[in-house]
């Protein structure tokens, strides 16, 4: 038996419960969690924003130590330290071989059916199967998920910090260093301070832009984005931020904007930031139904891009050792991003705390 936190209904409070855990049947891995954070997806399953079959184990941002490796697996063995990456990348499928792991076709049917690549879960609770979120489940001491989501790292990597990387990082820094094509020298602005706003700051910066606006209505998280790399801060509860944002950009706007909150009049005042011929990246997660409303003649006339971002656009076997090695070097704010040491009995408050705007990220400590 292992303490998992269950998402049973949209809306409800998550059920921290015990539940049985499977061996890992064939390609699959079980892994011990040291740590997970509490990411807004999984408040975003929790209160409906994001669709996800239901019961179901919620985290998908986790590291842990391999327990047991099922047959045939050979990236890992027992004993090794590992991110669990929440898009597994078959490396074989279209997309994969096109250089866009990221939008792998196998991670997608199994994010579909809740279960592991061959649709069926490995948890259970008195008989009955609670599926895994995206194929991982991470809000849970042991887990199973496929070996090619285990990304091994070296031992002496906190595993508090290491999680991180599984998600709020890979995503918000892979926006910066993967999606967008920010130039050396150029002007940003990011909406949205969030863990993944705070890491497309910090990789905005490693990516060589020499103005970081970061824009947010929560005094918190503005303090905390110049931490991470914000030379300017604008409180879009106190003025017009897209006339603000227009100001230091010498009337012309942002080189690259980033939305990092999922609303569409965040993505449209996020277009009005950026500059003729420069680049928005959509990067927040807005509900299913939701339209940006674009202009025709505008769209032609400033010739901007605008681009979607998923998972960082991330090759999670190129950028998670990449990662790994930038934080060691100094280069990478990990433990900076945690705000929170809690237990998995405190997740539903970490809900509350994340919605109130008080945390970059908490993190569950196993």
């Amino acid at each position: 038996m292992t303490k998992a936190a269950v998402c049973r209904e949209v809306g409800k409070p998550l059920e921290v419960v015990d539940i049985d855990v499977d061996a890992p049947h064939a390609g699959e891995v079980k892994i011990h969690l040291g740590a997970s954070g509490v990411c807004h997806s999984d408040l975003s399953v929790q209160n409906g924003t994001l669709l996800a079959p239901t019961p179901c184990v919620l985290g998908h941002e986790g590291a842990g130590i391999v327990e047991e490796v099922g047959e045939g697996v050979t990236n890992v063995k027992v004993g090794d330290h590992v991110v669990i990456s929440w898009v597994p990348q078959c490396g074989e499928c279209y997309y994969c071989r096109h250089g866009q792991p990221n939008l792998c076709e196998i991670a997608l049917i199994a994010m579909m059916t809740g279960g592991l690549l061959d649709g069926t879960p490995r948890f259970s609770q008195n008989g009955e199967p609670l599926l895994h979120m995206a194929s991982t489940g991470t809000f849970t001491e042991t887990t199973v998920v496929p070996a090619i989501s285990a990304i091994k790292i070296d031992d002496d990597v906190p595993l508090m910090s290491a999680a991180l990387i599984g998600c709020g990082v890979l995503t918000g820094w892979g926006a910066a260093v993967n999606t967008a094509d920010i130039q050396p020298g150029d002007s940003v602005v990011v909406l949205g301070c969030g863990g993944v706003g705070l890491n497309t700051i910090q990789g905005a910066k490693h990516a060589g832009a020499t103005r970081i606006i970061a824009v947010d209505m929560a005094p918190k998280k503005l303090e905390m984005a110049k931490n991470f790399g914000a030379t300017d801060v604008i409180n879009a509860g106190e003025g017009d931020a897209v006339a603000k944002v227009l100001e230091l950009t010498e009337g012309r706007g942002a080189d690259v904007a980033f939305e990092v909150i999922g609303f569409a009049e965040t993505i449209e005042q996020a277009l009005n930031m950026t500059r003729r011929g420069g680049e928005l990246v959509v990067v927040g997660v807005p509900k299913m139904d939701v339209n940006i409303p674009l202009n025709g003649f505008g769209l032609i006339f400033g010739e901007k891009t605008i681009k979607g971002c998923w998972y960082g656009s991330s090759d999670v076997r190129r950028d998670i050792p990449k990662l790994v090695a930038l934080y060691k070097a100094g280069e990478l704010k990990l433990d900076e991003l945690i705000s929170r040491e809690i237990t998995l009995d405190e997740v539903n408050e970490a809900f509350d705390a994340m919605g109130g705007g008080e945390v970059a990220r908490s993190v569950i400590k196993y």
